[in-house]
This record gives C-alpha cells, structure tokens and sequence, in this order.
C-alpha cells in the first residue's frame, strides 16, 4: 500500500477504535486518577501519538491495549512529580471488553446531583461514550460554545467537589437515574442517525446504548423507565435492516419494506413493555415513546397505522414531558390523521427552539408543498440542507431539491 492510501487507512482505524473505546479508555484512566480532564488529556495525548506513528509503523494488533498503554507511560511522565498518580498509574492495567461495567460507574459518576441536568448530560455524552463537542451540540439543539463552557465547568465541579467514582448506594440510585436514561436516549440517538459527515449511522453507538441500557435494567429490574428505555431501542433495532437502501439513502418509514423487519425482536421488546406497563402502572417518556414506536412496528402496513392511537400517546407525552421536539413529531402524527393544514398549524411557535433542527424545516417543508407552496417548501429544504451533516438526509434533501 502507497504511504498516503496507508496513512489514510491507518487513521480510518484509529477513528473507528477511538469511536469503540474511548469511553472504555477514559472510565480506566479516571477511575484511579479521579480527575476527568487529566484522563481526557492522557487519551488525546495517545490518539495524537498514534497519528504520529501508526502511517509509519503500521497499526498494532492490539489498537485498543496499545492506545491504552500509550496513555499510561504519558501520565506517567506528565505526572512523574505526583508519586500518589504515579503509582496508580503503574498499576493500571487493561480489561478484558466483558469488564466494561466501569462504564456504568463512570455515567453515574457524571450524573451526580451536583451537576446541573444539563452538564450530567454533556458530560457523560463527552467522557463516557466518546461524542464530539459538535455532536453534543447538535443533539442538544445548541452552540458548541454552550457545550463546551458546560463541559469545563463540570469536569471542574468533579474534581473540587470530590464526587467518587462509583455506583451510587441503592437509596441514592433514583435521584441520578434520570440523567442515566437522557444520556443513554441521547447516545442512542446519535448512533441512530449520525450529526456527523462520516457515516449515516453509528452502529457502535446504538449497541453501548443498549448494552448499558441492559446492565442499568439488570441493576434496577423495578424501574419501569429502565424497561421503557430498553425496549425503545430494541423496538428502533428490529427496522434496522429496512432503513437505507442499497446505495445508502435514508428510506422513511412509509416506504420500508416491513419485510426486511426482524418481528421477532419486535414482538419481544413489545411484551417488556406490556409486562413493564402491567406490573407497575406507572408510565413515563420512555415507555410511551416505546409505545409510540410499537404501534408504528405492530402495524401490517403505512396505510394501517393507528394515527388516532398515536396521537393519544403523543398527548400523554407532552403532558408529562413537554418539548419542542415532541411537539414536532406529534405534527408528523397529525398529519396523517388529520391532515397537512393541522400539522402545519401545529409546528406553530417552533420556529425559535427549533432553528436549527434540520427535521423541523424539512417537515414544514413537506407540509408546505402537500399543500402547494413549492416555493416555500424549497427555502425550507435547502436551509434543512445547510443544517445537516448526515450523509443520507443530504441525499434525501438533494432528491427533493432536484424533483422541484
């Protein structure tokens, strides 16, 4: 291989193990030193020689462990004059993927109730599963600035307050729980459908999420949240198969083939919810955004979906979780069962908290153009253009620009 198609390759690989294991890299580092930014520092600082050395030397057979053994000899010369850091860093070693329970510790560690709801979630998004600034930003719907000033500020608040890395006391564990499940939703989401260029979806994204969506189930089987959670993304996961086509386009719902659907995971993650729903009877976000979700699975066809049922379930949403986004996609629902001219004077009042969602102008856009504004559908589209980096909604946006 020619040395720039090989520096190519050998950075493709580092992206992709960064993306895997940082988290897991950071939750080691920090869970001896007990300081966020010195354990980020130690990452960058690998990833940055890794850059170096990996075009020249070839990627190692390990990337993970080497990146890792990389960052301990780094702390150990930045570091050299804290005998206490010194040592714990000596001691270090690499687990095995099947220990990645330190993961958990380290998203209850960033959730502690000291942190505003905000920055638990920043954070954990940040350290924990490895997103971008500019990722966080997009999910959060503001500036990277915002982002980054929250992400300072509660690295610091860490640290001086001296908030241990551990899984709460059970007494303690509801009180942080829900910062646990935005932070999942939210990584979730990302690994769903990607704010970034280089990939239309993350699937390693999607599979932590679940994952330690499935250990905080096992940690608490009597939250029903916990349940609703998990059942949401297996509900997303069963239409994997049906949702690009073969040259990576985004295919929306009404056109999937529901063949592709794996109705096995559907019907399973349906029944949690059912039980869940059955044994508590206490219903929340989670479970009815999964809900949401299995009417739209259960149906036989597009045509045959419970709009009515829908909108019933977006109503119970709002009211106990009102946001902009609800309210977006409960337009989305409302159009079907009640036509573009209600969605569309639904999305009234969005405008402002949804200036830079893509979704908001792209579904206005629809809207508009059902009801025979092309002009103004256009403007909608392209400026949805302008805020997405996604691969496949560029595609599918170019498509609509292109017919019009």
């Amino acid at each position: 291989m020619s040395g720039p198609d090989h520096g190519r390759a050998s950075e493709e690989v580092l992206a992709r193990v960064v993306r895997e294991h940082a988290g897991r890299l950071a939750a080691c580092l920090v869970s001896l030193l007990g300081d966020f930014s010195a354990a980020e520092d130690l990452v960058q600082d690998a990833v940055e020689i890794a850059l170096r050395r990996w075009p020249a030397e070839g990627v190692p057979e390990r990337p993970d462990a080497w990146l890792f053994t990389v960052a301990r000899r780094r702390g150990l010369d930045v570091l050299r004059r804290e005998s206490n850091y010194r040592a714990k860093l000596a001691q270090l070693q690499w687990p095995q993927p099947a220990r990645d329970d330190d993961r958990l510790r380290l998203l209850f560690t960033c959730c502690h109730p000291a942190l505003s709801p905000a920055a638990r979630i920043a954070l954990t998004l940040r350290v924990v599963c490895g997103l971008s600034t500019a990722q966080i930003a997009a999910a959060f719907v503001v500036p990277e600035a915002t982002v980054a000033g929250r992400l300072t500020r509660a690295k610091r608040k860490i640290t001086e307050a001296g908030i241990p890395y551990r899984i709460p006391d059970p007494e303690d564990l509801p009180e942080r729980l829900q910062g646990v499940l935005a932070v999942l939703y939210l990584l979730f989401n990302e690994g769903y459908l990607s704010s970034t260029a280089d990939r239309a979806q993350a699937r390693d994204l999607v599979d932590d999420a679940e994952w330690l969506a499935a250990l905080l189930a096992d940690l608490m089987p009597n939250e029903p949240e916990v349940a609703g959670l998990l059942a949401l993304i297996r509900l997303h996961r069963a239409r994997g198969a049906a949702r690009f086509d073969s040259r990576g386009r985004l295919v929306l719902l009404a056109d999937q083939d529901r063949g592709l659907w794996d109705h096995a995971a559907i019907a399973e993650a349906s029944a949690l919810l059912m039980r869940t729903a059955r044994a508590h009877r206490r219903p929340g976000p989670y479970q009815l955004q999964a809900a949401i979700v299995a009417c739209h699975a259960e149906a036989g066809s597009f045509e045959h979906t419970d709009w009515a049922q829908i909108l019933v379930l977006y109503d119970m949403l709002l009211h106990l979780a009102p946001s902009p986004v609800t309210r977006l996609h409960r337009a989305v629902a409302l159009r079907y069962a009640k036509g573009p001219a209600a969605a569309l004077a639904e999305l009234t009042g969005l405008e402002r908290p949804l200036a830079r969602y893509p979704l908001y102008h792209a579904t206005r856009a629809e809207l508009l153009r059902e009801l025979g504004d092309t002009d103004q559908a256009r403007e909608c589209d392209e400026r949805a253009l302008t805020l997405t980096a996604n691969p496949a909604q560029q595609a599918l946006l170019y498509e609509r620009l292109s017919w019009r």
